[in-house]
């Protein structure tokens, strides 16, 4: 499905019911609303079909961020996290979602910061998966040569800052996010928007959105992997110590790496799902 949204249109795809049958009358489950990661690599399908195990507890929002997926590309130099972020609060608002708990992973965690730090009370919860709020090309190299060795963190490092590689060095690097990630299958499903990569990753070698988070009022579960060297442990610390005091609750998931469902999902599920569960509604 598709709504126009903030002069853009947005795809988006459902899962499981608002409300469900309680006797007589109706209950309203939870709202949780997908931010993907990227920037233009990926779209809401990294997430299927294992996300959709949240569906028992909520109904599950998918949205493709504006340039990425089936969502509109439009034009590349007008794109920002921050206007993915304002996009949240108007789709909520059009399609009638009070409320959300929205949950972002990767590059969605900064978006999803962002969302609570510019529309401060209207998310019911954030959650923040393997996420940042602040891009430091030191941390990540470090983390790298922590799980994979030097010449691999080499290679991530001229990666991230945009210098050129070949694909068999990118995959060196890719392999190295964790024990699992989405395989080439699950990734062909997501339509690449090379353009837009190179944009947001300038943009996203910027990020530093750490003297915001003091805005954000919603209850924040923050989940990092003990072995994503993309967004380590420290990155997750940092999120934690930025929000008021009171909000956030860190989860680091043992044996995790970027992608921590896959990893772990014996330990990440029940984090996740009674943090939805835990809002009414």
């Amino acid at each position: 499905m598709q709504v126009r949204v903030n002069g853009t249109r947005l795809w988006f795809d459902v899962e499981g019911p608002a409300l469900v049958a309680d006797g007589n009358d109706f209950r309203r489950r939870p709202t949780v609303v997908l931010v993907h990661g990227g920037p233009g690599s990926f779209d809401h399908s990294y997430f299927k079909p294992d996300f959709g195990r949240l569906a028992e507890v909520s109904q599950v929002v998918y949205l493709d961020l504006r340039g990425h997926g089936r969502s509109d590309w439009g034009r590349t130099q007008g794109w920002s996290l921050e206007l993915c972020a304002d996009d949240i609060r108007h789709f909520c608002d059009l399609v009638g979602i009070g409320a959300p708990v929205v949950l972002g992973h990767s590059l969605g965690g900064p978006i999803a910061l962002l969302y609570g730090a510019r529309h401060p009370g209207h998310a019911a919860g954030l959650g923040i998966l393997s996420g940042f709020a602040r891009w430091d090309p030191s941390r990540l190299v470090e983390a790298f040569r922590r799980v994979a060795g030097d010449e691999v963190a080499d290679l991530a490092r001229r990666s991230y800052a945009g210098e050129e590689v070949t694909d068999d060095e990118w995959a060196r690097v890719y392999a190295s996010f964790g024990p699992h990630h989405p395989d080439e299958e699950r990734r062909a499903r997501s339509p690449r928007n090379a353009d837009l990569n190179a944009h947001g990753m300038e943009l996203v070698r910027r990020v530093d959105i750490v003297d915001q988070l003091d805005r954000v009022r919603s209850p924040t579960l923050v989940v990092a992997g003990e072995l994503d060297p993309v967004t380590p442990v420290s990155a997750a610390e940092e999120i934690v110590a930025a929000l008021p005091v009171g909000t956030a609750s860190l989860e680091v998931v043992s044996g995790g790496g970027h992608f921590t469902w896959l990893d772990a999902p014996e330990r990440f599920w029940p984090i996740v799902t009674e943090f939805v569960r835990s809002f009414p509604g």
